[in-house]
């Protein structure tokens, strides 16, 4: 059993969300929370000093982001057949966190709980999902992150395909991720040419791999015109992923930000789950 965090919020990537999570509770036949996930409202607003209403509003649109994101979850576990889990009962279901309170800074918090937390690939233009949540799981609940993709999978974690470049993250991510290897058909360590860290190869990681019973085999790619990002989500695809795991940022975020990076890209442009630790 692992224990998902699957925080809900009303946006166009919830949908896929809630799939991912679907597959992977009905696969380790898991227990599911949620809440639901909106802004912090804002410590300091104007307020007019007769009527309060700047304060009326921001309360109202919070208990209105509450109760949409709860709507949202409800329909999906009822339409889905799951069965809530009794209180303090160790069992698969789901349940709802109803008092959790606006802003990441709970879900960092609360997710230190839970074996995984999911959330939706952050979209170029759209304010949510947000890329400030999604780096607030990774830096602060010491848990991996499953993200969806835009689109609803079908599948996921037939065919794993890990991004191997030698760094701690890999191999934090790589060890997290043991419940998922365990269950995979195939396994498929990727190495890309000019994309590594001191460390060990990706061989050495197929064969340690098999050393634990989990059949692996390692795979070599060359970027050609392609950067690292764009190569590891292709030759991902061409393997016939379904997941991919990828330790987070081996550069530094802000280097990322201003030239760009592999887990950059991911982030950007991955249309199968990705499995995200740092």
């Amino acid at each position: 059993m692992l224990n998902l965090l699957v925080p809900t919020e009303p946006h166009e990537v919830m949908p896929s969300v809630l799939q991912t999570a679907l597959i992977v509770q009905r696969r380790f036949e898991s227990y599911m929370e949620s809440f639901a996930l909106r802004p912090a409202v804002p410590d300091y607003v104007p307020i007019d000093m007769v009527s309060g209403l700047a304060w009326q509003v921001d309360e109202r649109a919070d208990e209105e982001a509450r109760r949409e994101s709860h709507a949202i979850f409800t329909r999906f576990v009822e339409a889905n057949g799951l069965k809530p889990t009794r209180p303090g009962m160790v069992e698969a279901g789901w349940g709802w966190h109803p008092k959790a309170p606006a802003g990441d800074a709970f879900l960092a918090s609360h997710g230190r709980l839970f074996d995984l937390v999911v959330l939706g690939r952050p979209i170029s233009g759209k304010a949510v999902p947000s890329m400030a949540t999604l780096e607030a799981v990774l830096f602060e609940t010491g848990r991996p992150i499953l993200i969806a993709p835009p689109i609803p999978p079908t599948s996921l974690g037939d065919t794993v395909v890990i991004a191997w470049n030698g760094s701690t993250e890999t191999a934090r991510t790589v060890a997290l991720a043991g419940g998922f290897l365990r269950r995979a058909k195939r396994i498929v360590v990727l190495s890309v040419e000019g994309w590594s860290v001191p460390g060990p190869s990706a061989e050495q990681l197929a064969l340690s791999l098999r050393r634990n019973e989990i059949a692996a085999e390692a795979v070599h790619a060359t970027p050609g015109r392609r950067s690292n990002g764009e190569t590891i989500l292709a030759e991902a695809t061409a393997l016939g992923g379904d997941l991919l795991i990828k330790g987070a940022y081996t550069q530094s975020r802000l280097r990322q930000m201003i030239f760009g990076g592999a887990t950059a890209h991911v982030l950007a442009a991955a249309t199968m789950p990705v499995l995200m630790a740092n």
